[in-house]
């Protein structure tokens, strides 16, 4: 089975992914780690800041481990920002049913009401160098993601009055 975690910026992607690694024993594999490895090698001259090109170039990559992952019966989390929504484009019956998305989105209330917590955790997991996030482009982040979510029929974990984004098995 493959596990793909998606969702903007500062919703928590990585720190479900740990939880679920230690939860399930299932190993999982960020996305930024591919990004960082392609950039810092040279290997792509694009830059972190390219998002809109950055995801179709890092897709193209993880769509074929993905393929791997499940004709080797080995289960994984993917967890990344770099996951179009259309992905299901990208693979016939066979692999889309062993694959689970679920998007971590966060509503403006909880944005409004939790900005500083937002800004704090940042680096629980995975040490950042330090981002000016800004309120209103989060804000406007999720709610593009949940609009996709719904036009694609995929899943998504809303973040609202609390932060609980949990996935179980």
């Amino acid at each position: 089975m493959v596990i793909l975690i998606s969702g903007t910026t500062h919703t928590g992607k990585t720190a479900l992914s740990q939880r679920l690694t230690e939860k399930y024993n299932i190993p999982y594999f960020s996305i930024d780690h591919l990004k960082m490895g392609l950039i810092r090698s040279g290997k792509t001259s694009l830059t972190a800041n390219d998002d809109e090109k950055l995801t179709p170039y890092l897709w193209s990559i993880i769509k074929e481990m993905v393929k791997t992952v499940i004709e080797n019966k080995q289960n994984i989390i993917i967890e990344g920002y770099y996951i179009p929504f259309d992905f299901e484009k990208d693979f016939d019956e066979s692999y889309l049913s062993e694959i689970k998305f679920y998007c971590l989105i966060m509503t403006a209330e909880y944005i409004e009401n939790n900005f500083s917590d937002i800004s704090a955790y940042e680096s629980v997991i995975e040490k950042r160098v330090t981002t000016d996030i800004n309120k209103a482009d989060l804000i406007a982040d999720n709610k593009r993601n949940l609009k996709l979510c719904k036009e694609y029929g995929l899943e998504y974990i809303l973040i609202d009055k609390t932060y609980k984004a949990e996935i179980e098995l």
